[in-house]
């Protein structure tokens, strides 16, 4: 059975203007799906149209059996506490510590009223650095965050979506702003997520070799339309170039 499954999903903007046109496809639970192609292309799109951080305009998107599209906010704040989000730029609140940073992923889970007065649960704070120390970085927990690495930022970023106890993860190129090293380390951390944790991970990539490295399928977007789906041992030269409407091999580079 899938965890999320896209049926004709289509986003505009304005009339003339289609980012996303008819795309379906469907992701098992535990699976490491990434999603490559061009810049405006429609990745990030199409990523944020699941949490329905952005609103989509055409289709259905059912995850874990529910319409997504049909849900009311009380409905959606429920829905995203089982769907955490990676961004390109940590999106950390970089006064505050690591561990707080960190617990910031359970507001969905609580009242108004107790997430202004940051109450959590010795379980909950217990959770938070049992995550940081799988990550690497629980030495860190009461530093602030803009006193850390890019690659430390997005450790954190990960572990605030962890503690949200989610099915899904997203993440919306990752590594983009991180060196070779750093984005090694965070790429490790995502798969041993989906393999060890058995949480799904969807995974928005420029670099084409470290999709092929890491997925275990990958899906190809160009001009808003989905143009491969499949494993990285079917994504050929030739099936890159039709993603990326270009003959050069400079795009497997990692």
């Amino acid at each position: 059975m899938s965890l999320l499954t896209v049926e004709g999903l289509g986003k505009s903007y304005t009339a003339d203007k289609q980012i996303l046109k008819n795309i379906n496809f469907e992701i098992k639970a535990g699976e490491f799906v990434s999603i490559i192609g061009p810049s405006g292309a429609g990745k990030s799109t199409m990523l944020r149209c699941i949490n329905r951080m952005v609103e989509f305009n055409e289709g259905n998107i059912l995850f874990n059996q529910q319409d997504v599209g049909s849900l009311n906010k009380k409905g959606l704040r429920k829905l995203r506490t089982n769907i955490g989000m990676v961004f390109q730029h940590y999106n950390l609140v970089p006064r505050l510590t690591v561990i707080e940073n960190v617990l910031h992923g359970r507001f969905g889970y609580k009242t108004t009223f107790q997430g202004l007065l940051g109450r959590y649960t010795e379980e909950e704070k217990e959770r938070a650095f049992y995550l940081l120390e799988k990550l690497g970085i629980h030495e860190h927990a009461y530093k602030r965050c803009d006193q850390l690495s890019g690659g430390q930022q997005q450790r954190v970023g990960i572990c605030r979506a962890l503690i949200q106890e989610p099915k899904l993860v997203l993440c919306d190129e990752p590594i983009a702003s991180l060196d070779p090293n750093s984005s090694k380390i965070i790429m490790d951390h995502l798969k041993s997520i989906s393999t060890e944790m058995g949480i799904t991970c969807l995974v928005n990539l420029h670099q084409v070799e470290v999709a092929q490295h890491y997925s275990d399928r990958i899906i190809g977007l160009n001009n808003g339309e989905i143009v491969f789906n499949g494993t990285a041992y079917e994504l050929t030269q030739e099936k890159i170039n039709h993603i990326y409407g270009t003959k050069t091999k400079d795009l497997i580079i990692a």
